[in-house]
């Protein structure tokens, strides 16, 4: 992609500042303008303004070179100069705002969806049957909203629009048209497989519909990320809302419970999924720097757990108990783990050698390798004894899947730190790995209603 004018200039602006400094050769200078220009393109192709991206690949830059890093805080200090100036709206405030327009006008759609089957008697708050239709449609009601965003965003042609569809209508055909077992073990593992499922549709939108780039589907890591941080950030500022529209409302002798709970929280729910995205999506000049400080703050800490569960395991020799909640506590704890694992290789530059954080991260899936092996290895003996279940296959194929992943990150690693290997080897094996996590979830969708007979 050809850089614009203006960044050209931007550019010319940059290196005649390296210039002044002979410390730097031309050729040093060179293969920084490089690396620039591919910051860059890689930054505008996912939705940053020039400014934006100009003002983030120099501070990308600025790690690798002082003398750039200094230029990155005078441009800086002259780009917010410009943002926070009383000028007239440029083609950028523009496009903004047409932005928090779509962006609100959808995620007033999603809250409308959520509350739409009530006008066939199908309440939020009903009957069995109904909550049987929400556990399964809850994602087909919102996901697609914040498909349209990024398709919209992205520029997706009619066609590609068309093609980005049909994972959600077929999705929803099979989730309604298979006879669960009214809140049964198929059913629940359904709801909570299918927006796996959609997720990554939603990623394919996010992709432009390209969804064979290894580089953007690490950008959609980090974006998942990302936009998991701004949801919980939402959540909480709603969460004090609710309480104090309750508060207040009382006051007067008033009961706004139902309302809060009826209107207010699935709807906000609903509408802080696509706002969510909007504010990675507009705020990643931001929000990119947050991925490498929570990622050491949390490596450490959840090292720390894994090791003191394995060494008090060994201690009191107790072995993992088995149940349904148990299952689901270390899968989420494990899909946990490999998340911050996945964010932080996706915020960290593949070209830099290896440091203490590595090591770090090496420690940590080594000791969630351990955990997962020892979940597998007790979900395999209950089976041996009490036969199959729903709810059993699906965390013993889950634990499989993450085993294989934690396994391949594990030896990947150990060539990156002590046998010279490339980091990049690591990118690549959890990009490629990703559509295996679609296929299981579609697996546990579609087929394993009818291998458990509906139950």
């Amino acid at each position: 992609m050809e850089l614009k004018m203006k960044s050209e200039d931007r550019i010319v602006q940059w290196r005649e500042h390296l210039q002044r400094y002979n410390a730097l050769r031309a050729a040093d200078i060179e293969e920084l303008e490089d690396h620039l220009r591919s910051q860059i393109n890689s930054l505008t192709e996912v939705g940053l303004s020039d400014d934006e991206a100009f003002l983030v690949a120099v501070k990308r830059i600025g790690d690798l070179n002082s003398l750039s890093n200094e230029f990155a805080e005078e441009y800086s200090e002259r780009l917010w100069k410009q943002l926070l100036s009383t000028t007239k709206p440029t083609e950028g405030q523009a496009g903004e705002k047409r932005d928090t327009i779509v962006t609100v006008g959808l995620a007033i759609a999603a809250g409308v969806a959520v509350k739409l089957p009530q006008l066939f008697g199908v309440r939020f708050e009903g009957a069995p049957a109904d909550e049987s239709f929400y556990v399964r449609n809850i994602s087909l009601l919102i996901l697609p909203m914040l498909a349209i965003f990024f398709a919209w965003k992205r520029g997706v042609t009619r066609s590609g629009s068309l093609k980005l569809s049909l994972p959600f209508l077929a999705a929803a055909l099979v989730i309604n048209l298979i006879p669960y077992e009214r809140l049964g073990a198929t059913e629940v593992l359904a709801a909570l497989h299918l927006p796996i499922a959609l997720w990554f549709a939603v990623g394919s939108a996010y992709m432009g519909a390209r969804w064979e780039s290894h580089s953007r589907r690490m950008n959609f890591v980090r974006f998942s990320g990302e936009w998991v941080i701004y949801l919980v950030l939402i959540a909480m500022g709603g969460g004090v809302l609710m309480a104090f529209t309750m508060f207040t409302f009382q006051s007067i002798g008033l009961d706004a419970e139902s309302f809060v709970q009826s209107w207010l929280l699935p709807c906000g729910i609903a509408g802080a999924i696509v706002i969510g995205g909007w504010l990675v999506e507009a705020k990643q000049s931001i929000i990119e720097n947050m991925a490498p400080v929570l990622t050491r703050l949390f490596t450490p800490l959840f090292a720390i757990l894994l090791i003191s569960y394995l060494v008090a395991m060994l201690w009191s020799g107790s072995s993992i108990l088995v149940d349904r909640e148990v299952l689901i506590g270390f899968d989420l704890l494990l899909v946990l783990i490999l998340g911050l694992l996945l964010y932080s290789i996706s915020a960290r530059d593949s070209g830099a050698p290896p440091d203490w954080m590595d090591r770090l991260q090496f420690l940590l899936v080594v000791s969630a390798l351990l955990v997962d092996a020892l979940a597998l290895w007790q979900i395999s003996k209950r089976i041996s004894e009490f036969g199959f279940s729903p709810n059993k296959v699906a965390a013993l194929g889950e634990n499989f899947i993450l085993l294989i992943n934690l396994l391949g990150a594990a030896v990947l690693y150990a060539k990156f730190l002590f046998r010279g290997g490339t980091f990049h080897a690591l990118e690549r094996w959890q990009t490629a790995y990703i559509p295996v996590y679609v296929i299981w979830a579609g697996i546990v969708v579609a087929v394993f209603p009818f291998a458990f007979n509906f139950r």
